[in-house]
């Protein structure tokens, strides 16, 4: 009966830490029409937010209580995220801000959308320089069908065409 105790315990462990060891974000890239902008959604993990603010800038950093450490963090990311045109054109982006929903923290740009887009070149490497194993993956939608771009540490710019 301990033993089986032991291995109950120890399965959900196990679980919890597989679920702190993800290392993803989820991008949702929107062309929005109505608005005439390119809209810009990342989604992290609270968890890897906050264990990346501490590595990255201050131990005593606070995700979930502090304004000016979610405002540092929406920085960081615009600044490991571009686009392009096609012909190498930066597509300056604006940060919108950053909130807390949950389990996920959340990061939001825009731009105008550019006069004749034929398809754009994507740079994604938010946290990859703290953990190599982190997976950054792009949903590009609006212009015909949902098209998904990932990054790994591995990964420079990826071009896709509409």
């Amino acid at each position: 009966m301990r033993v089986l105790a032991c291995l109950v315990v120890l399965a959900a462990c196990s679980g919890q830490l597989a679920a702190h060891e993800m290392k993803a974000a989820l991008t949702k890239l929107v062309f929005n029409q109505r608005s005439g902008n390119i809209e810009v959604m990342h989604r992290f993990y609270v968890h890897d937010a906050e264990h990346g603010v501490k590595q990255l800038f201050d131990k005593s950093a606070d995700l979930l209580n502090s304004q000016q450490t979610q405002q540092t963090f929406s920085q960081y990311v615009s600044e490991h995220f571009a686009l392009t045109t096609p012909a190498g054109e930066a597509i300056s982006l604006t940060l919108v801000g950053g909130q807390l929903d949950g389990r996920f923290f959340w990061v939001y740009q825009e731009a105008p959308i550019p006069p004749e887009l034929q398809g754009l070149r994507i740079k994604h490497n938010a946290l990859q320089a703290l953990w190599p194993a982190q997976v950054n993956t792009v949903n590009i939608e609006g212009r015909g069908e949902v098209k998904s771009l990932s990054f790994d540490s591995k990964t420079g710019w990826q071009q896709l065409s509409f």
